[in-house]
């Protein structure tokens, strides 16, 4: 670890005990070989999180909330997001994952690289009002990621993939879902239900594709993992904020 890593991970023990940020530790020196098979390209897997690729929206008391609020305004996120899609095509660039970008998934961000993006309220002010106020400003939302609209055009095929860890879970809201569209996590396949939520835990192996004749939409918003603590929050914060430094710097 770097001296600013040390001196953040002792300050963050200094304010929530010795023993508080244990599992992000084992986290840095754990093998590959004690993972899930399905997690295994992931980058980091933090110990003590249940390896359970599906979650119920609905069951933790920490992310019910936003759920609720984001079904229950689902169809008036859809409506702005149609006609932001049908006149301002050009707010929607190829969505660029860490490990590949495709011209036939087109994204709108609501948030990125740290911050909200105040553009974006302008366009869907509904999605972005609910996801400031129930995301951002209560502290679920992970914000060494990302929330946007992802788009699938007819055809495209998201590829077998892991993401880079598991200590943050991916939330869809399903915006627009036509026939011929599913996503696959650890071997289970399962659709979206327009107004509706799905949780998973992205680190481990999924795939998604729209095998239909239009558009397939949802809101992915990237939340803290519910079984992580406000202290390993910190300490993950800082960890990959300098480890992403020190990869720009080279």
């Amino acid at each position: 670890m770097t001296p600013e890593i040390e001196n953040a991970f002792a300050a963050i023990r200094d304010g929530f005990g010795k023993d508080s940020i244990d599992r992000v530790e084992q986290m840095l020196v754990s093998g590959r070989e004690e993972r899930h098979p399905l997690q295994r390209a992931a980058k980091w897997v933090m110990p003590g999180i249940s390896p359970t690729p599906w979650h119920d929206p609905h069951a933790y008391a920490e992310l019910a909330p936003f759920v609720r609020e984001l079904e229950a305004n689902s169809q008036l996120i859809k409506k702005e997001f149609g006609s932001a899609w049908t006149a301002r095509r050009e707010a929607f660039p190829d969505y660029e994952h860490y490990l590949t970008r495709q011209r036939n998934w087109k994204a709108l961000y609501l948030f990125r690289e740290g911050d909200l993006v105040e553009e974006s309220a302008a366009v869907v002010p509904t999605a972005h009002r609910v996801v400031k106020d129930f995301a951002v400003d209560t502290g679920i939302l992970c914000p060494l990621l990302e929330c946007h609209f992802s788009t699938l055009l007819p055809g495209a095929v998201i590829e077998p993939h892991n993401d880079l860890w598991n200590f943050s879970i991916n939330l869809h809201l399903a915006v627009d879902i036509p026939d011929g569209c599913g996503i696959t996590v650890a071997g289970e396949t399962r659709s979206w239900e327009e107004g509706k939520c799905l949780l998973f835990d992205y680190s481990f192996e999924h795939e998604a594709r729209n095998e239909g004749t239009a558009p397939r939409t949802c809101l992915l918003i990237d939340l803290w993992h519910p079984e992580t603590t406000v202290a390993e929050r910190r300490a993950l914060r800082a960890l990959v904020t300098e480890v992403r430094r020190l990869v720009r710097d080279e």
